[in-house]
C-alpha cells in the first residue's frame, strides 16, 4: 500500500470532523459545511471543479520548457476561494464560482488521467477550502497508483496547523506569500491577519520541504518556491517580504518574482494600472541584494495589450489567441 494512503486517513481524522462547524481556514466560519455550501468561500463538503489540464505556465521546474504537446504540470483548478482577493486574475472561479461539482471518485479519476497523459505533476490550485474532499480523493487514487508528485498551490492564507496534517501528503509546496502589512491585505483581501497566518503556514512547509530537489529532468519531485506578485505602488511590501524570507527562513530557497499583475475584477483605483516601468526591478535587485539565487523571473513589465489572464469559459483558459 502506497504510504501516503496512511497519511492521508490520519489526516482526514482529524479534519473532517472540523467541516460541521468549519475552522479549515483562518476565516473560522464555523458554518455546517456538510449540510450546505456557505462561509466565506461558499463551498460545501464536496470539490468544485473548474478545469483539469495540462498547463505549460508555471515555473519551468513544475511545467516543464518543452510546451504543448509535450508533458506539463497536471493542474487542477477548483472553484471558490478562502481569500478573494479584489484583483484576483482567476475571478471567475474564485468569486463567480464557475464550475461543476465533483464526486470524490470522478476527481480520483482526472488525477490518474492527467497522470496517463503524462503530467509531472498533480498540481492542485485553491486546495485550502477543500481539503477535506481533496484528500477523499487523493486516498481513492493513490490507492489505484497514483504516484507523480503533489503540488499544493495555494494563496497563503492557510492555518498551520491543518498544513501540519499534510506531512508526508504533499510533495512540493507552492504558497502564495502576498503581503507583508496589515493595511494592503485587509484594503484587497478583506485578511487584515494575512501575515501572521501566511508566515506561519509557510514556516511549516519549510519544516516538511525545505530543499527543492529536481529529478534528472529538471522537474520537481520535493520543496517548497514561494511565490510573490508585485503589486502596483506597493515595492515596499513587497521588500519587507524578501527581508523576511531571508531573515526567518533562508536565501538560499527557491522563490517565484512574479509582475504579472494586470488589473482586473474590482481592482481599487489606486491598483487599476500595470507595474510602472522599474517597480519590478526595483523588488529584483533587492532580491539580489539578500542572496537570492535561485530565482524565477518574469519580464520587467508586460505591455498594455500583454496580460496572463485566464478565461474558465473556454476550453482551455490559457490559450488567449
Amino acid at each position: 500500500m502506497n504510504p501516503k494512503i496512511g497519511r492521508i486517513e490520519r489526516a482526514l481524522d482529524a479534519l473532517a470532523p472540523r467541516e460541521r462547524s468549519c475552522d479549515l481556514c483562518p476565516r473560522d466560519c464555523r458554518v455546517d459545511r456538510t449540510r450546505e455550501a456557505s462561509g466565506f468561500c461558499r463551498s460545501g463538503s464536496q470539490a468544485v471543479l473548474a478545469g483539469a489540464l495540462l498547463h505549460y505556465g508555471e515555473e519551468p521546474v513544475l511545467s516543464g520548457t518543452a510546451g504543448p504537446p509535450g508533458p506539463g504540470s497536471g493542474t487542477i483548478f477548483f472553484s471558490g476561494c478562502n481569500l478573494k482577493c479584489l484583483f484576483c486574475q482567476n475571478h471567475q472561479i474564485s468569486w463567480g464560482l464557475e464550475g461543476r461539482p465533483v464526486s470524490d471518485e470522478e476527481l480520483a479519476a482526472l488525477m490518474l488521467r492527467l497522470q496517463e497523459d503524462g503530467a509531472y505533476n498533480i498540481n492542485l490550485v485553491s486546495p485550502t477550502h477543500l481539503i477535506v474532499p481533496i484528500l477523499r480523493a487523493l486516498r481513492i487514487a493513490f490507492d489505484k497508483g497514483l504516484s507523480v508528485p503533489l503540488v499544493y498551490n495555494s494563496n497563503g492564507y492557510e492555518k498551520a496547523e491543518v498544513v501540519e496534517r499534510l506531512a508526508g501528503v504533499v510533495d512540493v509546496y507552492l504558497p502564495d506569500l502576498k503581503y507583508h502589512s496589515p493595511e494592503p491585505a485587509a484594503r484587497y483581501s478583506g485578511a487584515r491577519d494575512y501575515f501572521e497566518r501566511a508566515s506561519a503556514a509557510i514556516a511549516e512547509m519549510f519544516i516538511q520541504q525545505p530543499d527543492l530537489v529536481l529529478d534528472d529532468g529538471g522537474i520537481a519531485s520535493r520543496g517548497l518556491i514561494i511565490r510573490h506578485l508585485v503589486l502596483p505602488g506597493r515595492t515596499e511590501d513587497s521588500m519587507r517580504i524578501l527581508d523576511w524570507i531571508a531573515e526567518s527562513l533562508t536565501p538560499s530557497m527557491a522563490l517565484s518574482l512574479m509582475s504579472q499583475y494586470h488589473p482586473c475584477h474590482q481592482a481599487p483605483d489606486e491598483i487599476r494600472r500595470a507595474l510602472a516601468p522599474g517597480e519590478y526591478r526595483a523588488v529584483l535587485d533587492r532580491a539580489r541584494a539578500r542572496g537570492f539565487e535561485n530565482l524565477f523571473l518574469q519580464p520587467d513589465g508586460f505591455g498594455p495589450d500583454e496580460h496572463l489572464i485566464p478565461d474558465f469559459r473556454r476550453a482551455d483558459p490559457f490559450r488567449w489567441k
